[in-house]
Order: structure tokens, then C-alpha cells, then sequence
């Protein structure tokens, strides 16, 4: 007889070695015990295996139950949720998808977890985004939901998580869900993050991302972890429709003279320096060779001012905080979001035009207050650095300037995707800003290699 035990975010299994052998593969053998341990993760396959070939076992792990989930006043599922449904069912239950910021991700969660009707894990990046999809299945399912983080530890049938939370307690309790859903899915490849799918027994796995794609190429470690990709749906599949018509329009913007000598002079101290120093930036290890050699002397620190010298220059001349103005001027009549890539940025702005600014450093609360003054209208526009890309909840706006950003192709497709929740009439528009002959343009170029950028018209230079 197999028998088979979880213990610490592993399976322990004893059992003969020659029956064991079709799933050897997932097998590791363990001194210790006189049997084989095996990643929490393959708890499905190995019991699938075993069944299909009609092998006794005795499974200790398991310590979820079934459930009867139902929903209460769910809208039915767009064409777009259904094909994205059917396709996970059709992959056993297992898999990603890939749905735009806006399009309804959560529903398509909510009923899956009907159908699968286990005990079910939500994990999310951040706490805001707990407590948002806490809100969502109270009211859907009208039973208690549990929570892991934030000071909150209660474990439900339904239960959601962040994923640092479920990182310190799976170990324990990685066996009492047999439904794993991964919001944000594109953060679980990270070396630590993924531990939380590898102890889970979860047999059953739905991802779900807007853009699963990493720029350090590990996507194919989140198919591994939670299944294939099963479905994909970008934003011109939806614009008009589901998702608001948008309008993207580049800014090229002309630093003053006297700024354009200071940029021009620091991007050169910088740049000579690396080069002195046989630094490439464009090899993978050149950044982090750069700051090192930067630290060794008085010439390196020079160096390195000189660098966010050129970079502050670039993000946030008086040319760009021209164009600001001009922009809310234009959409007087609308709320925007402005976007940067920095809090210094930030806050420069909300000092100069009287707007809230929300970063990491926003208290909880103060961040909720500006929010809802946002959504009932009181604030015209509000300024954020990065925590508004993803995972919270913002009002519905149909004007977005990216004053500054990073190269990334998932920080650009979130921050399009902040302002495309449909409206009567709506007209959405992005604005990048972009400080003209200065590295801004190549960072423009690496995180516009997106589908949903490929019809931009450009402003003329301001």
C-alpha cells in the first residue's frame, strides 16, 4: 500500500520503489524516512497516476473538502470570459490566462472556483488587492472569506492571500486547498515568490495576468508552476466593446537650452566614466558593475551624480511640467492619472499643480481618502509614482499621462490599461511624454513593443 503524507510544504511517500516507478521522475528519495519525498505541487499527478494504473493508496495529505460555491446575482459571462472558461476547462483545470486590466479577470475566477467546488487559495501582490478581492467574494458568495496578511490570519473555504503571507504559512497549511487561483500571475516565477506554488497540493490552478511576459524570460517557470497557457485575449480584441476606444499620442518634448547643456554635459561624465572603467551597459551585469565601481572613489560618486543628474533632467525638466499643465488644461473636463517613474517626480508635480500624490510611502488610509475623493470627483487628477500600475482598484478615468516610466513592457500595457474601463461615450487617451534626444526615447522604444501600441500619433515637439 502507498502511502502518502504532507509535511512542510512536501509530500512524504513510502511504497514500494518498482510500483513507485512511473512516477519516479517526481520523486526524490529521502534517507531520512526510508521513502521518497516529492514537491507539494505534483500531488495531483501522482495521485492521477496511481488511479489511472489502479494502485492502492492511502493519501494523508489531502485536507480540503468539497464544496457547494454558489454564487449569488453574478452578471453571465461576456464572450470573451466564456472562451477563456472553456479553455481551462478543457486543459483539466489547469492553466493561465491571459485577459486586459478592465476585462473582468475576477469573475472568471469566481466562477471558476464554482465549478471546481474545493476548498480555494487566492493569492495577490499586495494587501490592497487582498482586501479588494475580499470585498468581491463576500458579496458574491455571501459566506465567510478568509485572509493571510496584513495582520490578518483566518482561514476559510474561500480564503485569499498575498503571496508573501502564503510564503511563511503554505508549509503548514499548503494542503487544505485543492483549488490555487494566482492573480498578478506573472510575479510567481520570482526565486522566492514560487515557493508558494511549489507547496501547494493544489491539484486544480487558474492564473491570470494581463501580461504574463518577464523581462528576465521566466514565464515558462509560471506555465511549469500552474499549466499551460490557455487562453489569450489583448486589448484591440476588446477595444470598442468591453474595454473603452483609446487613443495613444507620444509627446516629443524640447529641454530648455540651459537644461539641455546641463543634461548633455552630465550624461557625458557618466557615460565616459563606465567607458573609462570598461563598464557596458549593455551587457546584463553592467548596472550592477557600474554602482560598484562608482563606490570605490571620490571620481565614481561624481560619476554616479552626474548620472541622476541627467536622469532627474530627463523625467522632469520644466519643459515636461509645461507640457503638464498644458495637458490638464486640455482635459479640464476630465480626471486623469499621471504616471512617473519615480516619487520625487511625483511629489514635484503635486507641489506644483496642488494634486494628492500617492507612492509606496502612502499610509493605507491616506491613500483609501484620496481614492474616494477621486472616485466621487473632488480631486481633478491624482499623481502616482509605480502603485497605482497594478493592483488597486482606481475610479474610472479616461485621460492617462506618462510623464516618465521604465522600460518595461508590463509597467506600460498596466498603466494603458488603468484608464479603459467602458463608459457611455467614452474616448480614453494616453499621453507619453518624452524628453526628446535623451535616453528617454530608447526606454520608449523597448516598452512600447506591445500589440496595444502599435497605432500611436505623435504630438508635435512643445
Amino acid at each position: 500500500m502507498i502511502e502518502i503524507h504532507f509535511i512542510g510544504g512536501t509530500l512524504l511517500i513510502h511504497g514500494d520503489p518498482e510500483v513507485l516507478a512511473p512516477v519516479t521522475d517526481l520523486l526524490v528519495p529521502d534517507d531520512r524516512t526510508g521513502g521518497f519525498r516529492a514537491e507539494g505541487r505534483h500531488y495531483g499527478p501522482i495521485l492521477l497516476s496511481l488511479h489511472r494504473r489502479r494502485i492502492p493508496y492511502a493519501d494523508h495529505a489531502r485536507k480540503f473538502a468539497a464544496r457547494d460555491f454558489q454564487p449569488h446575482a453574478e452578471p453571465p459571462p461576456r464572450p470573451h470570459q466564456q472562451q477563456a472558461l472553456q479553455a481551462w476547462f478543457d486543459a483539466n483545470r489547469r492553466g493561465v490566462v491571459v485577459l486586459p486590466t478592465g476585462s473582468g479577470k475576477s469573475l472568471v475566477a469566481r466562477l471558476a472556483i464554482r465549478n471546481v467546488g474545493r476548498d480555494t487559495l487566492i493569492l495577490v501582490p499586495t494587501i490592497d488587492l487582498m482586501h479588494q478581492w475580499y470585498e468581491q467574494l463576500r458579496q458574491a458568495f455571501r459566506i465567510p472569506i478568509g485572509l493571510m496578511g496584513g495582520g490578518e490570519y483566518r482561514l476559510e473555504s474561500i480564503t485569499v492571500s498575498t503571496y508573501d503571507s502564503a510564503l511563511i504559512h503554505l508549509e503548514r497549511v499548503g494542503n487544505l486547498f485543492g483549488f490555487l487561483v494566482c492573480d498578478e500571475c506573472h510575479h510567481l516565477p520570482a526565486p522566492s515568490t514560487r515557493l508558494v506554488a511549489v507547496m501547494a497540493i493544489a491539484p486544480f490552478r487558474l492564473g491570470l495576468t494581463a501580461t504574463p511576459e518577464r523581462t528576465d524570460g521566466q514565464e515558462a517557470d509560471l506555465y511549469a508552476l500552474l499549466g499551460p497557457l490557455v487562453h489569450r485575449c489583448e486589448i484591440a480584441d476588446l477595444e470598442g466593446q468591453y474595454l473603452a476606444p483609446y487613443q495613444l499620442e507620444q509627446v516629443p518634448v524640447v529641454l530648455d537650452p540651459d537644461e539641455r547643456q546641463a543634461y548633455d554635459a552630465a550624461y557625458a561624465h557618466y557615460r565616459g566614466f563606465a567607458r573609462d572603467n570598461g563598464i557596458s551597459f549593455a551587457k546584463p551585469e553592467g548596472w550592477t558593475r557600474f554602482i560598484m565601481v562608482c563606490a570605490r572613489s571620490r571620481e565614481g560618486r561624481a560619476a554616479f551624480d552626474a548620472y541622476r543628474m541627467q536622469k532627474r533632467l530627463a523625467r522632469a525638466s520644466r519643459a515636461k511640467l509645461r507640457m503638464v499643465w498644458h495637458l490638464l488644461r486640455r482635459h479640464r473636463e476630465e480626471q486623469s492619472i499621471l504616471f512617473t517613474d519615480d516619487n520625487a517626480t511625483a511629489y514635484s508635480i503635486g507641489e506644483t499643480f496642488f494634486l494628492p500624490v500617492i507612492t509606496h510611502k502612502t499610509k493605507v488610509s491616506e491613500r483609501k481618502e484620496i481614492l474616494d475623493r477621486f472616485r466621487a470627483g473632488r480631486f481633478p487628477a491624482v499623481v502616482t509614482s509605480r502603485v497605482l500600475n497594478e493592483g488597486v482598484d482606481v475610479p474610472e478615468v479616461a485621460v492617462g499621462i506618462i510623464v516618465s516610466g521604465s522600460g518595461s513592457v508590463r509597467e506600460h500595457v498596466q498603466r494603458l490599461g488603468r484608464i479603459l474601463r467602458p463608459r457611455q461615450g467614452k474616448q480614453a487617451v494616453l499621453y507619453e511624454l518624452v524628453s526628446e534626444d535623451t535616453a528617454e526615447t530608447f526606454t520608449s522604444e523597448r516598452r512600447r513593443r506591445h500589440s496595444a501600441y502599435q497605432k500611436q500619433p505623435t504630438l508635435q515637439p512643445c
